[in-house]
């Protein structure tokens, strides 16, 4: 996977932010459903034939996970 979309998963003061360059930032509440629409954003992503990678922070902004979609 040479160049992917890469979604963040991030926290905020009070909730969770997902961000992709070019598209509007999306937040939530809780960090689960944060990460359910990321890799929902990935997945069709990939279905659209381009590589995606969720990325995953914790509250210390630390790199926790990270997951790649290839293209379709």
């Amino acid at each position: 996977m040479a160049y992917a979309k890469v979604i963040w998963v991030s926290p905020l003061a009070d909730g969770w932010t997902v961000r992709c360059a070019e598209l509007e930032p999306l937040v939530f509440r809780s960090g689960r459903r944060a990460e359910e629409q990321a890799r929902a954003l990935a997945r069709c992503m990939s279905q659209l034939g381009r590589d995606a990678q969720v990325r995953i922070q914790d509250r210390s902004m630390n790199l926790v996970g990270a997951q790649d979609y290839p293209a379709a």
